[in-house]
């Protein structure tokens, strides 16, 4: 897959770009991540992108012309691409739309700066607008990242186990189940038993219970849209017991200790 990233600033993204899973996706040609600096599109000398807003108002705004010269010259004989806006304004970003673009040959990412972008360029020259959240970043570049990274995983062959994306939080609309390694033991801190037993139906269960406890508990929009079966209401209600009794242990604990 091919990523064409417009942007003011490409040196942001050497480092990001070069490591972890989207490196070593690149070093084996499962990736391609091209950067095209807009300055190099201006049409004056000083290389200008950006301009004061008709009306007037605080800030800058980021000019058609080397925006859509850009676009011309990446796009001019190439394979077809989705050229996607990523601004406050967009669509919010999510697991779904990610999937969504790993189906495409090519994404082109316009990385929005200052006040935005001139509006035609939006309305006109893009197939989507993205937001990756409800916050103000200084500009697109980040947000590119975000949706390069979680984009690139989801292709064949980027993650060493092909399970992992399907397994992750988001994949399946509730938050992943809690994780434990090595050791057992860590600080006065175990690992739950049913994880030791080597009863992987057990380990399912108790897996899909905590999933389903967490996303109810910290993700109350995502567990509102889940369609409960039997056994996950089941599995839910001995998951939340199992938080109650620990939470009452645990201020039991406190209570003997706060005497001694």
């Amino acid at each position: 897959m091919i990523f064409e990233i417009l942007t003011i600033f490409p040196g942001m993204f050497s480092s990001p770009l070069e490591e972890s899973i989207v490196g070593k996706a690149r070093d084996r040609g499962l990736v391609q991540v091209r950067l095209h600096n807009i300055r190099d599109f201006a049409e004056d000398k000083h290389q200008m992108t950006d301009d004061r807003p008709f009306g007037g108002g605080e800030g800058m705004v980021m000019k058609p012309e080397p925006i859509v010269s850009a676009l011309r010259a990446i796009t001019a004989g190439g394979p077809s691409a989705k050229i996607v806006l990523l601004t406050p304004q967009g669509r919010l970003f999510n697991q779904e739309i990610a999937r969504e673009m790993s189906r495409f040959e090519r994404l082109i990412l316009i990385c929005g700066r200052y006040e935005g972008v001139d509006e035609r360029v939006a309305e006109h020259f893009t197939d989507d607008q993205i937001s990756v959240g409800d916050y103000i970043l200084t500009g697109g570049e980040l947000a590119a990242m975000v949706v390069v990274d979680a984009v690139a995983r989801l292709l064949p062959g980027v993650l060493g186990n092909e399970g992992s994306a399907f397994a992750d939080s988001f994949s399946q609309t509730v938050l992943e189940h809690p994780q434990y390694t090595r050791p057992q033991h860590f600080e006065g801190m175990s690992v739950p038993e049913v994880l030791l037993c080597g009863n992987h139906e057990s380990v399912r269960r108790w897996r899909r219970g905590q999933a389903l406890l967490r996303t109810s508990l910290r993700r109350p929009d995502l567990f509102a849209r889940l369609n409960l079966t039997g056994e996950d209401e089941a599995l839910l209600e001995s998951a939340r017991r199992e938080l109650e009794k620990a939470v009452s242990g645990e201020r039991e604990k406190t209570a003997t200790d706060n005497c001694s």
